[in-house]
């Protein structure tokens, strides 16, 4: 990395630093700044450089006229974000049904839920509560006290908390109220609730809905605290009508878990049946010339703090895709997930993104990477498997006294997979672009000796028609090593751009240390090793050999 492209992000972290410090009421230490950063356009960079391809049988990019009609099917409130201390409160949140709207036109995109992907209880979505004391957005906490005082308050841009440590008073609080008021998106019945341990009375208008104990399932902390169970309360509402919201909430104590409380407030989803949402969205990719499936985990299935219990997509959504690229060969998949999720239909879809939690710009990044305007930049960091059975090392649970033997030892992620000889859906640093590529030369010295640097010199082709991003990765393989090593393992990586028809020479550096082995210590073993250059762990073109004096 050059010492301007450090000095880049040196600036853009004060730059950040100095916004976060401003939001939060704090002076900023240095107050005169004159480069602002653009942090829209820069949570969209990162989008786009995060979003991998994986499959494109020539519907990307989408070549539509104002005519063309396309079908988004899928959760309306898609994740942006993981949970826990993955979570922040952005300005805005731009989902794809409405990036895709804006580009295409609302008159054009038909929408459908196809499947329901949240269970339990879901926040309320920003822009529709009110603080009941500011008219702003957001929703009041108070701690009160056994005499019924206020012993702390805070004011919140969210209905999903945790707390953990810090200052409000948990344990010595009799209740906890949370107070806001609700701007139902649609006329009906809605189930308004909360999720969290403790003893729990939910009112609406002042009417007290319900009263009940909410008690931890299973013994797992993490879900305890992160992904309770909940109860709720019908309530018949009208669009755009203000609710009145106060749940109280009495804390159950842990001493496990002292000081900490986790807490959603929000809605449980409509009692629809499945079979028909899944006929409505058929019938709408069937009548449009594009079909683009949005599908993903939820926050009960994927967060911090517990563990999966399986790799599928919850609910319904594989026969949701399948069903919809059988009525339309045209359809795109969006995976919304964080992790590696099983894709049993991968081959009859016509394209297939990974957005990884794309955050607030989600929607706005996805419409560009459809038109082509943006390229996605990503390379898969993980090893998406094709069936389960597959994942070479899937036993996390620990024995009855707590303890977890690592069987595995070195050999994990794709050094797992590659001991195995197991054949995944897609590889660790799989990911296609808008363009192709070769790679055509390798260059690197003959000898190295131990805590020395080496350069490899790479060259490469952008052998397609337009402009494009590929990353190049180099990985080591020692043949009759001493001691137990991966069949070969990552050194280096570098991304590279370039023009329809430029050659680019790149050079990456080798630092010797990343060829040892740890034994107490970082051991170098002397003798020959492989190098192989190429787009992923299995898709390596180019290989030079190199021999590695220990000293």
């Amino acid at each position: 990395m050059s010492e301007a492209s450090v000095d880049r992000k040196v600036l853009r972290i004060l730059k950040l630093a100095a916004r976060v410090g401003a939001l939060r009421g704090f002076e900023p230490m240095h107050a005169e700044l004159v480069d602002t950063e653009d942090l829209v356009a820069f949570a969209r960079e990162a989008s786009i450089a995060g979003t991998v391809m994986v499959k494109n049988d020539g519907l990307l990019p989408l070549n539509l006229d104002e005519d063309t009609k396309v079908a988004v099917i899928g959760h309306k409130g898609v994740r942006t974000q993981g949970g826990g201390s993955a979570t922040v409160i952005p300005e805005r949140v731009v989902t794809p049904l409405e990036g895709i709207q804006e580009v295409y036109g609302s008159d054009n995109v038909t929408y459908s839920a196809g499947a329901i992907v949240q269970d339990g209880i879901n926040e309320l979505p920003l822009e529709h509560i009110t603080h009941p004391h500011t008219g702003k957005p957001g929703m009041r906490v108070e701690f009160v006290g056994p005499d019924g005082q206020v012993l702390f308050a805070e004011d919140r841009l969210s209905t999903s908390l945790v707390w953990f440590g810090g200052d409000a008073p948990i344990s010595s609080a009799s209740k906890i109220r949370f107070h806001t008021e609700y701007a139902p998106e649609e006329t009906g019945t809605i189930h308004l609730g909360f999720s969290s341990v403790g003893h729990g009375r939910i009112f609406a208008d002042g009417e007290l809905l319900r009263e009940a104990t909410v008690d931890p399932v299973g013994t797992d902390l993490g879900a305890a605290l992160l992904a309770p169970p909940g109860v709720s309360a019908p309530e018949t509402v009208k669009q755009g009508i203000p609710l009145e919201i106060l749940i109280e909430i009495t804390p159950r104590s842990n001493a496990e878990l002292s000081n900490t409380l986790g807490v959603t407030i929000g809605l449980e989803p409509k009692d629809t049946d499945p079979d028909e949402l899944i006929r409505e969205a058929t019938e709408a990719s069937r009548a449009a010339n594009v079909a683009i499936v949005v599908v993903g985990t939820n926050s009960k299935v994927e967060s911090e703090g517990y563990d999966r219990t399986s790799l599928a997509l919850p609910g319904m959504q594989d026969r949701l895709v399948s069903e919809v690229a059988a009525a339309n060969p045209r359809t795109l998949v969006l995976v919304n997930a964080g992790s590696p999720v099983l894709m049993p239909w991968r081959n009859d879809v016509a394209a297939t993104l990974i957005g990884f939690f794309g955050g607030q710009e989600f929607g706005q990044v996805f419409a560009d990477i459809l038109k082509g305007v943006a390229e996605s930049g990503g390379r898969l960091p993980t090893t998406w498997p094709a069936n389960e059975e597959d994942v070479p090392v899937i036993n996390v649970t620990p024995e009855s006294d707590g303890t977890l033997t690592y069987d595995e030892g070195i050999h994990i992620g794709y050094r797992a997979w590659l001991k195995a000889g197991a054949e995944p859906a897609y590889e660790f640093g799989f990911g296609l672009g808008y363009t192709e590529w070769t790679l055509d030369s390798l260059e690197m010295p003959e000898n190295l000796t131990a805590g020395e640097v080496g350069s490899i010199s790479i060259t490469v082709t952008n052998v397609g028609s337009r402009a494009g991003k590929t990353v190049v990765q180099v990985y080591a393989e020692k043949p009759d090593s001493a001691v137990d090593r991966p069949a070969r393992w990552l050194v280096a990586s570098a991304p590279v751009w370039a023009d329809a028809g430029e050659t680019v020479n790149l050079t990456v550096k080798l630092p010797t240390r990343l060829l040892a082995y740890w034994q107490d210590r970082w051991v170098c073993e002397s003798g020959e090793y492989i190098l192989h250059v190429g787009t992923s762990v299995t898709k390596l073109a180019l290989h030079a050999k190199v021999d590695l004096v220990a000293g």
